[in-house]
């Protein structure tokens, strides 16, 4: 059995990541939660995660310590290649757009953290979040443009791309970010997984609450 080591759900989106992409394709695997900021957090990471850092995935003694790295792993092993596009130059956009991801949009994940229960209250960001949000768009556009004709996500089915940008859906959902009828309706298709749905109701059960994230004041970013 695998194991995935997840942060809160209300808040974690690297562990909304993977924990996504396996439900939604039935790999089995157990999930330890560790309460984000927390001491027992800090006192339990270590055994769990070498860059102490979730999510971590562990297949008995094999440790994945990286969201991308745990989706690309659960691919190889459990789902044939199914989690990219089989059209080679399908698959090379979206390589690139999970990558873009994971490597950058530094002010709208630092202005605009995942927060589930969040709702628009008036809070705003400064011109490098409107950038990356509207740089999001584009590759959303891009992609829905170029290869989504074989379903309602960025290259028609659901993969490994659709896992990376789910929680900049709930980004974009919680503090109201402008966003055009392409965002809008994939928006829509994510939260109908089933998967998804999971996730969302579980996060909205937690009772543990991060201030940092949840106050965050109803004016500019600086």
């Amino acid at each position: 059995m695998l194991t995935l080591v997840i942060g809160n759900k209300n808040y974690s989106s690297w562990s909304l990541r993977p924990w996504l992409l396996m439900r939604h394709f039935g790999v089995p695997f157990a999930e330890h939660a560790l309460l984000l900021d927390t001491p027992s957090f800090y006192e339990e990471i270590e055994r769990w995660s070498p860059n102490r850092s979730v999510p971590a995935l562990h297949d008995d003694d094999l440790v994945i310590w990286d969201s991308l790295a745990i989706c690309e792993y659960v691919n190889e092993r459990f789902l044939e290649g199914r989690g990219w596009p089989s059209d080679p130059r399908a698959r090379a956009q979206a390589r690139s757009a999970a990558a873009e991801m994971h490597s950058g949009f530094v002010a709208l994940r630092k202005q605009l953290p995942m927060n589930l229960r969040r709702q628009p209250d008036g809070y705003h960001w400064n011109a490098d979040a409107d950038r990356d949000i509207a740089r999001v768009q584009a590759i959303w556009r891009g992609l829905r443009q170029a290869y989504g004709a074989g379903g309602p996500f960025l290259c028609g089915e659901f993969g490994i791309v659709d896992a990376m940008f789910a929680p900049v859906l709930v980004r974009f959902a919680g503090y109201g970010a402008p966003i055009d009828a392409t965002a809008q309706a994939y928006g829509e298709a994510i939260r109908a997984l089933p998967a998804y749905a999971e996730w969302h109701a579980a996060a909205l059960a937690e009772t543990v609450r991060l201030p940092d994230t949840d106050n965050l004041a109803a004016e500019p970013a600086k």
